[in-house]
């Protein structure tokens, strides 16, 4: 590899390569196999989530896009493995802070992000086109080429790093590339308290012509983490 092109990727050290499965995905974001048939949807930023490999398996047109897709899937599996047992170690600790009713123990929600993270893997192996490199703001997609994009862990919950003007920019990019609607969840900062510019956002999202809906979810894992955000292009 050249210097120029390990100056353009992120070092892989920095990157948490964790996500979530295909039914997770269905549930936090109160959908249906049947409601996305016909769609093309976008996963951004997707990490290491399996919605795009099952979304694919079932007939569904689906595309993600992340920062970390820079590097091979052979690598990104492997630093996945490691953060989820991170992840599973930080959780342990603070498993008060969490509800125990989607996953009924540190086992099996391993078990859930393991599964995400190989069938991610699986899929990039063999279909590399639908896992697009990108870095928020900035996507390089066409106007409008999405009918719906679904953003999940990212937006709001690092209210404390990512700031307003970020989440602004972000919120404007996703839009441009999606004809209907784009969904975010969840709505909370990292320690479960509802994102601080939540309301100012909705606001200037109204104003340029978005009709923006909270929506409550059957998915709660981490406590008040259970609503989305709906915007509809107007």
């Amino acid at each position: 590899m050249s210097k120029v092109e390990q100056s353009t990727k992120l070092d892989l050290e920095r990157i948490i390569f964790i996500g979530r499965t295909f039914e997770e995905y269905l549930d936090m974001f109160s959908l249906s196999e049947e409601e996305l048939k016909g769609k093309k949807i976008l996963d951004c930023p997707a990490g290491a989530c399996s919605f795009t490999a099952g979304g694919n398996k079932a007939g569904l047109d689906v595309t993600a896009c992340d920062i970390a897709y820079d590097h091979s899937f052979e690598d990104l599996k492997n630093k996945g493995l490691q953060d989820v047992e991170h992840a599973m170690e930080s959780i342990q600790k603070a498993k008060n802070k969490f509800k125990w009713n989607y996953f009924k123990s540190i086992e099996q929600l391993r078990n859930h992000r393991i599964r995400a993270l190989q069938d991610c893997a699986l899929d990039m192996s063999k279909s590399r086109e639908r896992y697009i490199p990108a870095t928020l703001p900035s996507l390089p997609f066409d106007t409008e080429q999405f009918d719906m994009t679904l953003s999940a862990h990212f937006l709001f919950m690092y209210g404390d790093r990512l700031g307003y003007q970020f989440h602004i920019e972000t919120l404007n990019e996703l839009l441009r590339v999606t004809k209907e609607e784009v969904r975010i969840f969840p709505l909370v900062d990292l320690e479960g308290k509802r994102y601080e510019h939540l309301d100012k956002i909705k606001e200037y999202l109204a104003m340029n012509g978005c009709r923006v809906e909270e929506v409550n979810v059957s998915y709660e894992f981490m406590e008040n983490a259970n609503c989305m955000l709906i915007i509809k292009k107007g």
